[in-house]
């Protein structure tokens, strides 16, 4: 009978843990960095992105920290409310705000203010707009509007109300629209709930809405109408499904990579493209979880995908996989990206607000060009 091997204790697995920082800086002569297409590199930089939010990990660490990568940052106030937001206005551009008059339910308010919705002003003629957001709360409430998913720049238009990071914003006026480097742009008057004001760019506030995850916006009855109108008619062709799928791999590599999805084309119904994933190497030899799919009408959906593929190119991922033959096969569909970004990249491509924007793998976030 062999004899028992001893458990390893917290600090020795906290050890190792580290220990693979220090080699790969050893042999790179760089700390690791947020590179999605390196799986190994990927998960270091997030493995000290986390010891290094944890004083105690980082004092325990001390004496083997041998290029000296551990620096404990103190992590910001937590923002739980629209009222820690002005407690913590430590530049004071948010002075003599009215308490917010607005507050919808279940839309988490965001932790941190983008420069672009911050640099407000105090709106002067405020109580012009505050029965406004009054009848819109009330008309919220007895389902005359209705909250969507913002989907595309058009929608920006004078009297829309939307909701960025928790808050609601009246678009008050567009501006004369300008064509600059080939690019359309507006300035706007965009008043807030909270009493506020901004003249944003039209294209700043729709790069914003894009990247803020709990980003709305709300419908009036007239919209709620033409939406109906918009539904696909019979005469319609259904020409094949994007889907969007997550990996149930059991591979550590593939398992504990955030943010990991496939994106994909098929002509027939997903679950029958995906039953034999197992086997097949493009599904990473695996089992897969159906998250999304877009049902395509009247448009080519392979260069839909082609393009979104494109789009997030420099977050594929990187990794071999082989088949049961031992064969070796590089899937290219694989990305990493947060499920809300792909949704409004394929929003953006529909609508072809696509070419005036980016995607930015490192901050995983989507960027104006």
């Amino acid at each position: 009978m062999k004899p028992k091997r001893a458990a390893i204790s917290v600090d020795e697995r906290l050890l190792a843990s580290f220990q693979q920082i220090n080699d790969f800086y050893r042999q790179h002569g760089k700390e690791p960095q947020s590179n999605p297409g390196n799986i190994l590199e990927f998960q270091l930089f997030n493995r000290l992105k986390g010891l290094r939010a944890s004083k105690e990990k980082c004092e325990a660490l001390q004496d083997v920290d041998e290029f000296k990568l551990l620096t404990y940052v103190e992590p910001a106030k937590p923002i739980t409310s629209v009222a820690d937001i002005f407690k913590d206005d430590s530049l004071g551009l948010l002075d003599d705000e009215a308490a917010s008059i607005f507050q919808l339910k279940h839309v988490p308010l965001v932790k941190d203010m983008p420069d672009k919705i911050a640099q407000r002003k105090r709106c002067k003629d405020f109580e012009q707009f505050e029965p406004l957001f009054k009848q819109c709360h009330a008309e919220l409430a007895a389902g005359v509007r209705e909250v969507r998913g913002f989907t595309g720049e058009q929608q920006i238009q004078p009297g829309h109300f939307f909701i960025l990071h928790g808050i609601t914003a009246y678009v008050a006026e567009v501006g004369e629209k300008e064509v600059k480097n080939g690019k359309v742009n507006a300035r706007l008057r965009c008043i807030f709930e909270n009493g506020t004001e901004s003249d944003m760019l039209l294209r700043s506030l729709a790069t914003e809405l894009y990247k803020d995850e709990t980003g709305r916006r709300i419908l009036d009855p007239t919209e709620k109408a033409l939406e109906a109108l918009e539904l696909i008619q019979a005469e319609d062709k259904k020409s094949g499904y994007l889907y969007v799928l997550q990996s149930l791999s059991t591979v550590p590599e593939i398992a504990n990579t955030k943010n990991l999805y496939k994106i994909g084309y098929s002509t027939v119904p997903v679950p029958e493209r995906i039953k034999n994933a197992a086997e097949e190497p493009t599904y990473l030899m695996a089992k897969v979880k159906i998250v999304e799919v877009f049902e395509c009408y009247n448009l080519n959906p392979q260069k839909f995908e082609l393009l979104l593929h494109t789009f997030f190119g420099k977050a594929c991922l990187n990794v071999d996989v082989y088949d049961q033959q031992g064969k070796r096969f590089s899937p290219r569909e694989w990305f990493i990206a947060p499920l809300h970004i792909i949704e409004a990249a394929a929003n953006m491509l529909i609508n072809g607000d696509i070419v005036n924007y980016r995607y930015d793998a490192d901050a995983q976030s989507i960027e104006e060009r």
